[in-house]
């Protein structure tokens, strides 16, 4: 069934944060693949602390935050969050970013990092990407990770990938 017919899938995470912000259009969340709940992680070690939540655009050019943001330090170590490929390592408009490509049709993506693996490395939850490089715009801590999720062209909450709450469907 198309995206638009789907209704919101919300997760409600262990650590209270919501799937998608308030007034935000309907997205279906996607399936997690490789082993179901539990096959994604964290990027970076505990304490994990989101200091900027996933504001989907109302568009595919309006504004909004295509990921979230968590604090973290200089130098931390990213891991991927799942299993995949890495699909791209380098630089885009003057930022360290690295993606990961999982079964499903899902990327992930991480921000700003210093990549350690290069495009077509398989990876799997937990494998190192890079370190964090410090200077994230916006970021309340010494370094912050963008971290974020696309299903095709569809940009998701990354939190949804945990899935260690309650799954509700409502109605669009």
């Amino acid at each position: 069934m198309p995206f638009r017919f789907l209704a919101l899938v919300l997760v409600a995470l262990s650590f209270a944060v919501p799937a998608v912000a308030p007034g935000a259009p309907a997205r279906a969340a996607p399936a997690v693949p490789d082993g179901g709940p539990g096959a994604f992680r964290w990027p970076l070690g505990p304490p994990v602390a989101v200091v900027r939540r996933f504001e989907p655009p109302p568009g595919p050019y309006g504004a909004g935050h295509r990921g979230v943001d968590l604090r973290g330090s200089p130098d931390a170590v990213v891991h991927s969050a799942g299993p995949g490929v890495v699909a791209f390592a380098g630089m885009v408009a003057g930022r360290p970013v690295v993606s990961v490509s999982h079964p499903g049709g899902l990327r992930t993506t991480y921000e700003p990092v210093d990549p350690s693996v290069k495009a077509g490395t398989v990876v799997s939850a937990g494998t190192p990407l890079g370190t964090l490089r410090p200077g994230h715009a916006g970021c309340p801590a010494a370094a912050c990770l963008h971290w974020g999720l696309r299903s095709g062209e569809v940009y998701l909450d990354p939190l949804t990938l945990l899935r260690r709450g309650r799954v509700r469907l409502l109605p669009r």
